[in-house]
């Protein structure tokens, strides 16, 4: 993915998806913002679960030339018509996914809060990497991706970088000079109207 000219909504799925309703509050979302890409995050590993989420996600995506990446599986992009995979676990697997899905795939590496993770990742031939959680969160091990590491990895590493995991309006505030991409998921799914929610998240980018 290319570097914007201001950071760009990188969104991703719940981990779990009611197929009845999911689709239409996706088909808003993209409707009323402007998205770079999306990640079928489920949180299952039922194939077929799987493959239904994802069709019903690629013909929203595809029919507003949005990308659409899944997480982990990256046997099923080319067999569901996917753009590409994203990698939960660092730079372990970028080597392998790049060499199955080819030149021309999306290929993003999550590698924490560790810069060296990131740039091996990178150095393994990743598109993209994500680094969090960018907000303040107990989960985990407790640990954030402070504005420092996105600032020497904007001014050191010409890879985009998206920034992800408990966000809210300060903190993208905050970020957004040092960043390419937010990735928002959790923060708006929430909501009874998550395009909404969206937008009072990006009061500071406009």
């Amino acid at each position: 993915m290319p570097h914007p000219e201001q950071p760009q909504i990188y969104l991703v799925t719940p981990p779990d998806i009611d197929l009845a309703q999911f689709p239409d509050r996706l088909a808003a979302v993209l409707d009323a913002h402007e998205i770079a890409c999306l990640r079928l995050a489920l949180a299952g590993h039922d194939e077929d679960q799987i493959t239904r989420a994802a069709d019903a996600c690629r013909e929203i995506t595809h029919a507003r030339d949005v990308a659409l990446v899944i997480e982990s599986h990256m046997m099923l992009v080319t067999r569901l018509g996917l753009d590409g995979v994203h990698l939960p676990d660092g730079p372990r697997h970028v080597r392998t996914a790049r060499k199955n899905l080819g030149a021309d795939a999306i290929i993003g590496s999550f590698c924490g809060t560790s810069r060296h993770d990131g740039i091996t990742a990178g150095e393994a031939g990743a598109d993209y990497i994500s680094f969090g959680p960018a907000g303040h969160s107990d989960l985990g091990h407790g640990l954030q991706a402070e504005r420092e590491l996105f600032e020497w990895w904007s001014q050191m590493i010409e890879l985009p970088v998206v920034a992800e995991g408990a966000l809210d309006a300060a903190r993208i505030e905050e970020l957004a000079p040092v960043t390419d991409f937010f990735g928002i998921g959790p923060e708006i799914w929430g909501h009874d109207d998550p395009a909404a929610a969206l937008d009072a998240l990006l009061v500071a980018l406009r």
